[in-house]
């Protein structure tokens, strides 16, 4: 059970093992992941297990690692999913992410085609567990991310764009004042939140806690960020970028977007900011404790 060798190394071992800065995109190792009021003792709750055996752009060990550290603050116990994601492998875990997977044919050439990051055995694997009453939170952003999850979400009735859903050049606000965001129990106490460029899916059967709106465009390029005469539409409000399902006995969180979730920094000065780092983003570390206390059915 592969998930046991990461489970001993502990938040510890991980964040010990975080690789060197990135050139472009890395976690900001100075970020704010502080609990004024923890939900549990360290590492007395529940288990919330990362997944690094797909590709996944972000881990526990990268890109992810203010996530983690963020829910260790919180009494979360952290650890990784290292092979392939069977019923045994699922058994000890309360939650498991899954945040930007890829197919290996896409780790160096984010292009069409975008296969599936998963295999049909895990994807009945990962279905199996939520209905048994599993908690999952995945986490797909612009192509070739959205294609490779695409699979996966779609065993749950949700439907990505394996397309960039931009507004403008910055920063994507999701408030109540621009009716982008709507009550839930992710959304409670909170007025706005930030996300950095992402994609967008449908889901009938779910409940839109953040909707895109006309002043989004869904652009689908056949190369990553070369949008000349790449196929767009608008954005209406059956455009989703986070929403809740309830499956089975268990729990689907889906979002198509990831900075949003963590803490990066970019640029040769890490002047850049991207996550709960950011400017106007004080709202996203809330954001983030109340979908993993919704998923694990917190009181």
């Amino acid at each position: 059970m592969r998930v046991g060798d990461a489970l001993g190394l502990g938040l510890a071992g991980i964040l010990a093992t975080a690789p060197a800065a990135w050139a472009q995109q890395r976690p900001d190792p100075k970020a704010d992941v502080s609990v004024a009021h923890p939900t549990w003792a360290a590492d007395a709750g529940p288990l919330v297990a990362i997944d690094a055996a797909h590709h996944d752009f972000h881990t526990a060990r990268g890109g992810y690692n203010p996530f983690a550290r963020l829910l260790s603050k919180d009494g979360f116990r952290i650890g990784e999913v290292t092979g392939a994601i069977t019923l045994d492998v699922l058994k000890p875990i309360d939650i498991l992410v899954i945040a930007n997977p890829l197919a290996a044919s896409n780790v160096e050439s984010w292009q069409l085609p975008t296969p599936s990051a998963f295999t049909p055995e895990e994807i009945a694997a990962i279905k199996a567990w939520v209905q048994r009453g599993g908690a999952l939170l995945l986490i797909a952003d612009h192509m070739p991310f959205a294609g490779a999850a695409g699979d996966l979400a779609a065993a749950f009735g949700v439907t990505f764009d394996n397309a960039f859903a931009i507004e403008g050049q910055g920063p994507e606000t999701f408030s109540r004042a621009n009716s982008r965001m709507h009550d839930s129990p992710l959304t409670q106490g909170l007025t706005s939140v930030q996300s950095f460029t992402g994609s967008a899916f449908k889901a009938p059967t779910a409940t839109p806690v953040l909707t895109l709106d006309g002043r989004f465009q869904i652009i689908a390029p056949a190369v990553a960020w070369k949008f000349d005469d790449a196929p767009k539409r608008p954005a209406t409000a059956a455009d989703l970028r986070l929403a809740t399902l309830e499956v089975g006995s268990g729990r689907v969180v889906v979002a198509g977007e990831a900075a949003m979730f963590t803490a990066q920094v970019a640029g040769p000065d890490g002047a850049r900011r991207m996550g709960f780092n950011a400017e106007r983003a004080e709202q996203n570390r809330p954001l983030i404790l109340n979908v993993l206390h919704w998923l694990a059915r917190r009181p």
